[in-house]
């Protein structure tokens, strides 16, 4: 697939629903709660920043943000998940660094931090693949991983 076309757009009326019917594969349903939930705790949570992932003009993924720091010092990352039918094809890696495009220009965020499980190797690679350290940093059952943006 071509990741060019991998766009990020704010949760609006339009999207929403869409990523409401999204869902992760079977093995990785254990690590993340439904989009659903993400959505209600960014309505209450006001700090959180709630987007869908485009590939053309299909809502592929849904990803969120907190815009104001937390532990760590840092911006985190609450939510990445592609639906499973769009795996293996580069669009979260492509996501992801719109993401933190997006953080470093909107919020001037110098340090992102993303906590997965230890179990979750899929979140692992992607986020090594990006520059995340793991300092041995752990959040109840999630480990915490850092990309320092400006060192």
């Amino acid at each position: 697939m071509n990741t060019e076309n991998v766009k990020i757009v704010e949760l609006n009326k339009e999207n929403w629903y869409d990523c409401c019917e999204l869902e992760v594969s079977e093995e990785q349903t254990q690590y993340m709660e439904p989009n659903a939930v993400s959505i209600a705790q960014s309505k209450f949570e006001t700090s959180l920043k709630p987007y869908a992932i485009y590939t053309g003009d299909k809502t592929v993924g849904f990803l969120m943000y907190n815009s104001v720091p937390e532990e760590l010092d840092g911006y985190w990352v609450y939510r990445i998940m592609v639906d499973k039918a769009f795996q293996g094809q580069g669009i979260g890696k492509a996501a992801t660094k719109l993401m933190i495009t997006e953080m470093a220009k909107s919020l001037n965020a110098t340090k992102i931090v993303v906590g997965y499980h230890p179990a979750n190797l899929n979140a692992h690679n992607l986020y090594a693949s990006l520059g995340f350290e793991n300092h041995g940093d752990r959040f109840g059952k999630e480990m915490a991983v850092v990309k320092q943006l400006i060192d």
